[in-house]
């Protein structure tokens, strides 16, 4: 045999061992194990190699620790408010929280997410309102600045945040920037340097150990958090980049999802992103009082902040989804720019509008990922068929996670509803228990759908026969795109 013959058979074997530790020795959900089986038998070569790359998965440890006394407080914290959530003589501020109590100790067990009742809550669905907002509270910090973002570019406004944070940093005013690697794999090393040199920090989330080579690259930090002082936080889907203002030709205007949170809901981003860091890092920060200051303002809205991850065994973001879904008895609004649920979430849907719930789900109808987007479809087609109302949005790029139930409570933050936001990636969102705010969630949704059009059965049926195809292939691939 020749050098390549003996290449070829070397890795075709190592595919077919690969395939049977696959099936036997790793405990995958069934179609992600039949998507990589399919993969390694049509490419077996390549596939071998992809495996590698994007199909490992993360030992189920915890990686995010606590320090010091921190695990012990929160464990403490957390048993207290299992008990007053078991104590039906509890008050909530909003009377229809009440109804949702069994979903709010579901969350607080799964992913020790405190909830709070004294938050203040802006929405923005604009890019320049909201980074003009940040920007803004930025310039007011007096202690520090944390951040994390999936994508940071070195464009305008990348570059107006980070004149920005280095004024501040000379200040004196701690300031620490988390950015994913992949996500922002594009930033030049300079980016951060004038940053550094003001005394700021600036670490990727799990960098590239060898050049070109990055065995963790499907595991992202998609998560898009910014501590102000530890009094003003901000959860949602806005990255750092001109696009996101809608200066983008190929998107056009960019419509999206944030939230400006005040009260003890920034708390929990600060928790986390300080776990964030000590990963990223290697760091020891530790959980200490002056990133938790004690709270002057806020509201009266309930909140819990929910973080999922690769780490856990649990989806603990997709349960609550779930959760929320099952507890409709009107009207579900949900908005995602990808659309490739699991079975679970799927079954949920049906079942809420055979249960006489109304559901409408929004998505773009301009693309940004080729294989995602077609997953999209054929996931459309099976909700068509459901009796669900579908929605392409066209003005711009729909890029907004939310998902709103009978007006009264509401989900934002930065997970998609797709199995990679489920699974592979770093995610958190705010879960809100208050009528008004959810209300205006849905009077947004509302206005959203002047600027979109209604997909029929009827119509979509028609759709061409190429279509399908790619619809059919990116649907198989769906559970590891």
């Amino acid at each position: 045999m020749t050098m390549f013959q003996d290449f070829y058979f070397i890795f075709t074997l190592l595919n077919i061992l690969l395939a049977f530790a696959l099936v036997f020795l790793e405990r995958r959900n069934v179609s992600s194990t039949w998507a990589w089986i399919m993969v390694l038998s049509f490419i077996p070569v390549f596939g071998f190699i992809l495996y590698l790359i994007l199909g490992q998965q993360l030992r189920k440890r915890k990686l995010f620790k606590l320090l010091g006394d921190s695990q012990r407080i929160i464990e403490d914290t957390v048993e207290r408010q299992k008990l007053q959530l078991q104590d039906r003589n509890t008050v909530f501020h909003d009377a229809e929280t009440n109804e949702y109590r069994d979903m709010i100790f579901m969350n607080l067990v799964s992913s020790y997410a405190l909830f709070s009742q004294n938050n203040a809550i802006r929405i923005y669905t604009e890019g320049n309102e909201k980074f003009d907002a940040l920007i803004a509270d930025i310039a007011s910090a007096e202690h520090h600045i944390h951040l994390v973002y999936y994508i940071v570019r070195n464009d305008v406004l990348g570059n107006r945040l980070m004149r920005a944070l280095v004024a501040k940093a000379q200040q004196g005013v701690e300031v620490k920037f988390l950015y994913d690697h992949i996500g922002s794999s594009g930033l030049p090393r300079s980016f951060f340097s004038k940053l550094r040199e003001a005394g700021g920090k600036a670490q990727a989330f799990f960098p590239s150990r060898i050049p070109y080579v990055n065995l963790k690259l499907n595991y992202r930090n998609h998560r898009k958090l910014a501590i102000i002082d530890g009094m003003t936080g901000y959860i949602g889907g806005f990255n750092v980049g001109d696009e996101y203002l809608g200066l983008d030709k190929h998107f056009g205007e960019w419509r999206d999802t944030h939230l400006r949170v005040n009260g003890h809901a920034v708390h929990q981003m600060q928790a986390q992103f300080l776990m964030d860091w000590n990963l990223a890092s290697s760091g020891t920060v530790e959980l200490n009082r002056s990133f938790f200051p004690v709270v002057k303002e806020g509201g009266g809205i309930g909140m819990q902040v929910v973080a999922s991850g690769p780490d856990s065994e649990e989806q603990q973001i997709k349960d609550a989804y779930i959760k929320m879904i099952y507890s409709a008895k009107r009207s579900i609004c949900l908005q995602t720019p990808y659309f490739v649920p699991d079975e679970s979430l799927m079954t949920a849907l049906k079942i809420a509008v055979q249960s006489g719930v109304r559901v409408q789900v929004m998505i773009p109808k301009k693309r940004d990922h080729f294989f995602v987007y077609w997953a999209t479809r054929a996931y459309i087609g099976e909700l068509l068929a459901g009796g669900i109302e579908c929605y392409l949005y066209e003005k711009g790029f729909l890029h907004a996670k939310t998902i709103v139930i009978d007006g009264k409570i509401a989900s934002v933050g930065t997970a998609n509803i797709d199995i990679r936001s489920f699974k592979l990636n770093f995610e958190m969102n705010a879960f809100i228990y208050e009528e008004s705010t959810a209300g205006q969630l849905k009077r947004i949704f509302e206005a959203d759908i002047k600027n979109s059009i209604q997909l029929q059965k009827e119509e979509f049926a028609k759709r061409p026969l190429f279509e399908r195809f790619k619809e059919s292939i990116s649907r198989l691939l769906s559970p590891i795109l």
